[in-house]
């Protein structure tokens, strides 16, 4: 089977940067058997809990992260500062390369069928992004999540 042609010289380490206008026209020629947005809800959907699962599986079977859960306790005088250091992401470990892969394959396929559902309704998923950008730097600590 040939390789597709690169821009890389042989041993370069690949690209981390990918321009999201060519990731959603890739999106876009392979996507054939779920075009309708009926299907791509509920591929959407599909991909969602296979990603939950494979984070609750490094956490009960490989046990490489795991939860430690409590009520969250925000400064009540405190600066955005203070509260950002005084939460927690609940998680200690870090994914091993088995279960990295894993949950990268799984967030790959949700990103795939996120971009898809975007493109099928004539959404830029970079216009998407930048009015999300936009949206956090004009609210900035007010628009908190």
């Amino acid at each position: 089977m040939a390789t597709p042609p690169s821009s890389q010289a042989p041993g370069d380490a690949p690209s981390r940067s990918v321009d999201l206008a060519h990731f959603q026209q890739s999106v876009n020629r392979q996507l054939i058997r779920h075009r309708s947005v009926l299907d791509l809800a509920t591929k959407l959907q599909e991909s969602q809990a296979r990603l939950q699962r494979a984070v609750a599986k490094a956490i009960t079977q490989c046990g490489c992260i795991e939860v430690h859960a409590r009520k969250q306790t925000f400064p009540t005088d405190g600066t955005l500062e203070d509260a950002l250091k005084a939460v927690e992401s609940h998680v200690t470990g870090a994914l091993c390369e088995q279960c990295r892969e894993i949950v990268e394959t799984e967030m790959g396929q949700h990103l795939f069928y996120l971009t898809a559902l975007a493109q099928i309704l004539g959404l830029q998923v970079q216009d998407v992004i930048d009015q999300e950008q936009r949206h956090m730097d004009l609210l900035g600590p007010y628009g908190l999540r």
